[in-house]
């Protein structure tokens, strides 16, 4: 069951243009997702931590949390279609892959395994995706800030 609905996450995904930014990686990669996703960049300073938004003329949004070190702490999607999870959870996916298989195979995903978090959901061009990292939260700041 898991890797039939992973089978169709990727499969979604691959319908999007891929963003360079992943779990873990630096800031660095924010202005290349822009360019790859063709979208514009916004930066919001938040008390300990940044948020890097790219939003797409289809009105896909790309959230980017970044923490005063400069790494991505946390990512937020919501678009039309589901984006690539392979590419935006970096080389935390093979951690997501290693998650126990959901119980029903439609509606939304929740996986929680070592401190990888990942939410998903939505439907037919509204998806939404959740994902940080717990030990890269800033100090003093909750997951609740991703969305």
């Amino acid at each position: 069951m898991r890797l039939f609905a992973a089978a169709i996450l990727l499969t979604l995904g691959n319908l999007t243009p891929l963003a360079r930014a992943a779990l873990g990686q630096g800031v660095d990669s924010v202005e290349a997702d822009a360019r790859t996703l063709k979208g514009t960049v916004t930066v919001t300073a938040m008390s300990g931590y940044s948020v890097h938004q790219i939003k797409r003329s289809d009105g896909a949004l790309l959230r980017e949390f970044v923490s005063p070190s400069g790494q991505v702490f946390g990512i937020g999607w919501q678009g039309p279609m589901m984006p690539n999870l392979s590419q935006l959870l970096g080389p935390s996916y093979a951690l997501f892959q290693q998650a126990p298989p959901p119980a029903h195979h439609h509606g939304p995903i929740s996986v929680h395994i070592a401190s990888l978090v990942v939410q998903t959901g939505g439907h037919m061009r509204d998806f939404h995706v959740r994902a940080y990292l717990e030990n890269l939260l800033p100090s003093g700041v909750s997951e609740e800030v991703v969305k």
